[in-house]
């Protein structure tokens, strides 16, 4: 699978350009990638707690799937911080992120079912539980080596995440799974259309 390439993106936000900053920061302080995943949890919890106004073009749901929407993307594809929103009955299938990875609940309810991730292909996955997760809720949602779950829409109304990845979710190679045959797909969950212009 080609990788698309990486197009940088610098929120006008300025509560998540200091945000960006912080991560930037802490990519490079902290070696350890638990040790780092609680950190910017941590940063996302006062981001959220302190209130964070997001524009109405980052938070618009699609009628058809859920989008991502890029809110800064590092150069480097060292991190990036998105907007993803799920209409009232969207979700993802089971999926896996190949990078590390937060999330916060800015508004709706998320939830979340979470697999043991598979040492081989083609067996079954086995289910570890369901979370609900509501608006200033942030979770560390995957390390590199715990990283299989599926989300959708809890509520009647859209929810938005901000999530935060090790990488530029947007170009990064990922699997999904067929979770009662073990089956995998490679894919790249593509940023929303025209949203990096």
């Amino acid at each position: 699978m080609t990788r698309p390439p990486i197009v940088p993106v610098q929120t006008d936000i300025p509560e998540l350009a200091a945000f960006a900053d912080t991560v930037a920061r802490l990519i490079d302080d902290i070696p350890d990638e638990r040790t780092l995943t609680t950190a910017v949890r941590d940063e996302l919890t006062a981001v959220l707690t302190a209130g964070l106004e997001l524009p109405p073009g980052k938070t618009r749901p699609d009628p058809d799937h859920y989008v991502m929407y890029p809110l800064h993307v590092d150069p480097d594809g060292a991190f990036s911080i998105a907007a993803a929103v799920w209409n009232v009955g969207q979700g993802t299938p089971v999926h896996g992120h190949e990078t590390w990875g937060v999330v916060g609940i800015h508004s709706g309810i998320e939830v979340e079912t979470r697999y043991r991730k598979p040492s081989t292909e083609d067996v079954p996955l086995v289910e570890e539980g369901t979370a609900e997760w509501s608006a200033g809720q942030v979770t560390v949602c995957c390390t590199t080596d715990d990283d299989v779950h599926q989300v959708r829409c809890g509520g009647d109304e859209p929810v938005i995440g901000i999530h935060v990845y090790g990488a530029d979710i947007g170009t990064l190679p990922r699997r999904s799974y067929n979770p009662e045959t073990g089956a995998v797909h490679w894919f790249t969950s593509a940023w929303a259309e025209g949203a990096t212009e």
